[in-house]
């Protein structure tokens, strides 16, 4: 092969390698909270059945590590540890609610207290409402029902 055909194609591969996506993944990927909360949302308030346990494990991801998730009919929940460094119980139930009201701008934050955080969506009758509370002395819970 000749020095112009091996620059062609080099100069080829180079061009395709920059403009094909790149799909690496890496340990530190987690989850988004945005995506987990609209992907709940979005099936609520009729279809939160059809959600799996994992479909919330994306809220709780940047607070904790064993979010246990179950879904039913008119309700989705989440059960989960705060790691250390998040601070307080407290503390990690302010973060939340500050990622549900920056993710969910169209939300209703109608209570907003140390041991309670509420938010609705929706009007009467196809209402959804988001409620974060301590479970406990060390773990938060995050619920999503219609209403």
């Amino acid at each position: 092969m000749n020095k112009t055909r091996l620059l062609a194609t080099a100069l080829a591969v180079a061009t395709l390698g920059a403009l094909l996506p790149c799909s690496a993944a890496y340990a530190d990927d987690a989850a988004s909270p945005c995506a987990s909360l609209k992907r709940i949302v979005a099936a609520a308030p009729d279809g939160l059945a059809s959600l799996n346990p994992d479909d919330g494990k994306g809220v709780a991801q940047p607070y904790g590590d064993d979010a246990q998730c179950s879904a039913s009919h008119r309700s989705f929940q989440c059960m989960w540890t705060p790691h250390h460094d998040v601070g307080s119980t407290e503390d990690a139930l302010q973060a939340v609610a500050a990622d549900i009201a920056s993710c969910l701008p169209d939300a209703t934050h109608d209570q907003n207290a140390p041991g309670r955080q509420h938010f609705y969506l929706g009007g009467k009758g196809r209402r959804t409402g988001i409620t974060l509370t301590p479970a406990g002395s060390n773990r938060l819970r995050l619920v999503v029902s219609g209403q």
